[in-house]
């Protein structure tokens, strides 16, 4: 075996093994069996899950992070770091709210809502529950007063003090999901008979966030929350082992605790089997971060073959392929979990397609640097998956990526069809355009480019735009029968449809402008980054800002991040038509009988 393969099996390898040390067992979190506590399933949101899903949905909606490092005063009154995971957050939450409220999890950036709050010139963003609650009656005031205003009119005050109030709102609901705040717990309320513990159950129903009751009946699927538990009357063993864990969390006794999960999840496991399972293999993807593993993987591709233009050449850029390929087989590993927890299409909403964007233009990576051999394809590829999932990451705010389907969305066929070739056309032209940036880039960066290069640059960005524009077409042409089918026409003139036209048309527009001789390199790669203009102004500007039928999520905060998107594209349009750099031009001629690409006129490895 060549060395070559020696190091691309060798960083496929390692690039495997590193992501599978995210699944090695959790240890306890002083003591406690928090891992076990994450496994429990509950309902959320129409969906059986485990309660790790809902920790760091819950605090990812809140804080925009997934667990969080703060200050607090230790036994000898000195201040120490601590950092809490979800899972342990949560159970503060809902069994200690007294120390929770003590955590910085709200972010406050707009001053007009810190004035409101009373707090003045603070040198952090993070507040806690505590600084805020006396002020509550003012938040929800002035949140009553904008929340009926159409939130595309909103100011930002009152943009900036609805989420307040939301995010404090769901942390209120999410106190009171197992026990009312400020009474003995639940373990009291089993058998609480006084005039008033009707009343408490009543608010318990009413203030829940997640169901962890099983359903009573055999098979259903109507799932309880403790509000509804406590009204049946009957003491049952899923209330009686929530009231040990929370008496066991409350008094901080790990070994108490350890029983009652154990007890809690016997008892699901009795009665939902299926439940547990799911529940399981959620929690597992969790603890995986596939996606996160994929980013990092991406990013040493990327590295590994800018440091072959260096130094060693052939070996780093087939290392740099096997990480690449690892990246693209994690990648599909939680594309692939996705799909079986959700039992749908791998595209169901704007992070889902967002990831699976990524998937598509890795995977065409994968082929393109197979059969060129270059290390260019590993770049893009890279660039293109490390992008996706960055923007992907920033979807997240909603919480839960795995939501039930809106109504209209509610159809494996089409989303089998529709959306994935859609999907898979602005995957295409992303590609294309992100070779056009590839070579913008090189053409301004290395002293003299390659004329080979550029022809297999040329051509991979030709095959890619003919394989997006199919996508495109087929996509468009399923979306319209399923418009037919939905709202009883075929073509509604729809931002999105028009959107999806446009991809259509102006990846054509490129194939026959190189057919008919009207452009040559630098007009092909610069329409193709035009490309990702039109692309992202359909799939984000329609999604994301609130227009159309087709608009499943307004984002206002979208609209500059979009906007620079468009305008750097746009700058690299006016670059890959600019002449190439000065000294390119200017630069001496090799001696006679000096061979181009010696190391005298070019870098090792330099395209």
């Amino acid at each position: 075996m060549t060395r070559t393969k020696i190091a691309f099996w060798s960083a496929l390898a390692v690039g495997l093994a590193g992501a599978l040390t995210t699944l090695r067992p959790a240890g306890a979190v002083r003591g406690f069996d928090v891992s076990g506590f994450g496994e429990v399933p509950v309902l959320e949101g129409g969906r059986v899950k485990p309660v790790d899903s809902i920790a760091r949905n819950t605090l990812l909606m809140i804080r925009g992070q997934q667990s969080f490092t703060f200050e607090e005063a230790g036994p000898d009154g000195r201040k120490v770091k601590r950092t809490v995971g979800p899972d342990e957050w949560l159970l503060d939450v809902l069994f200690r709210p007294e120390l929770a409220d003590r955590q910085p999890i709200f972010v406050i950036n707009d001053p007009e809502v810190l004035g409101l709050a009373g707090i003045r010139q603070p040198d952090t963003r993070y507040f806690t529950f505590a600084q805020l609650a006396p002020s509550i009656q003012e938040i929800q005031k002035q949140a009553g007063l904008a929340e009926p205003i159409d939130p595309k009119a909103r100011s930002r005050f009152q943009a900036a003090i609805v989420n307040l109030f939301d995010r404090m709102y769901l942390y209120y609901r999410l106190k009171n999901t197992v026990q009312l705040e400020g009474t003995p717990g639940l373990f009291a309320e089993l058998g609480a008979r006084d005039p008033m513990a009707r009343e408490r159950q009543r608010a318990l129903s009413q203030l829940a966030f997640f169901r962890p009751l099983l359903p009573v009946e055999a098979g259903g699927d109507r799932w309880r929350n403790v509000g509804d538990g406590l009204q049946g009357g009957a003491r049952e063993p899923g209330l009686e082992a929530w009231a040990q864990v929370g008496l066991a969390w409350s008094g901080q006794d790990p070994a108490a605790f350890g029983r009652a999960v154990i007890d809690l999840q016997r008892i699901t496991a009795a009665g939902r089997p299926e439940a547990v399972a799911r529940a399981g293999h959620e929690w597992v993807f969790n603890r995986a971060q596939p996606f996160y593993t994929g980013m990092v993987l991406y990013v040493l591709a990327v590295l590994a073959v800018f440091f072959s233009w260096l130094r060693w050449p052939a070996l780093l850029q087939r290392l740099a392929f096997g990480l690449l390929a690892a990246g693209a087989v994690v990648h599909t590993a939680g594309l692939v979990s996705r799909i079986i927890l959700q039992g749908r299409p791998p595209v169901t909403n704007l992070y889902s397609s967002a990831v699976f964007v990524g998937w598509v233009a890795v995977i065409l990576g994968v082929i393109l640097e197979r059969m060129y051999r270059k290390g260019f394809a590993t770049v893009v590829a890279g660039a293109a998956g490390f992008a996706s999932l960055i923007v992907a990451h920033h979807l997240t705010g909603d919480g839960d990526t795995m939501e039930m389907m809106r109504a209209v969305l509610d159809s494996n066929f089409w989303l089998g069809t529709h959306v994935v070739t859609i999907t898979i056309g602005y995957a295409g032209t992303y590609f294309a355009g992100l070779i056009g940036i590839f070579y913008v880039l090189r053409r301004h960066l290395v002293r003299e480019p390659r004329p080979e290069t550029t022809r297999t640059l040329v051509g991979m960005a030709y095959g890619v735009v003919a394989f997006a524009v199919f996508f495109s077409f087929l996509g468009t042409v399923l979306g319209g029968i399923w418009a037919d089918q939905s709202w009883g026409r075929f073509w509604g003139w729809d931002p999105k449809e028009n959107g999806a036209l446009l991809i259509v048309l102006w990846n054509a527009i490129i194939l026959h402008a190189r057919w008919g001789g009207f452009v040559r390199e630098k007009g092909i790669m610069a329409m193709a980054i035009f490309g990702n203009v039109i692309t992202s102004l359909s799939w984000f500007g329609v999604n994301m800002l609130g227009v159309g039928l087709h608009s499943y999520g307004f984002m206002d905060s979208a609209f500059w991040a979009l906007t620079g998107f468009c305008a750097s594209q746009l700058g690299l349009i006016a670059l890959a038509l600019a002449p190439a750099r000065f000294w390119a031009a200017a630069a001496p001629a090799p001696e006679a009988g000096q061979a181009e690409g010696s190391p005298t006129t070019r870098a090792p490895g330099t395209a």
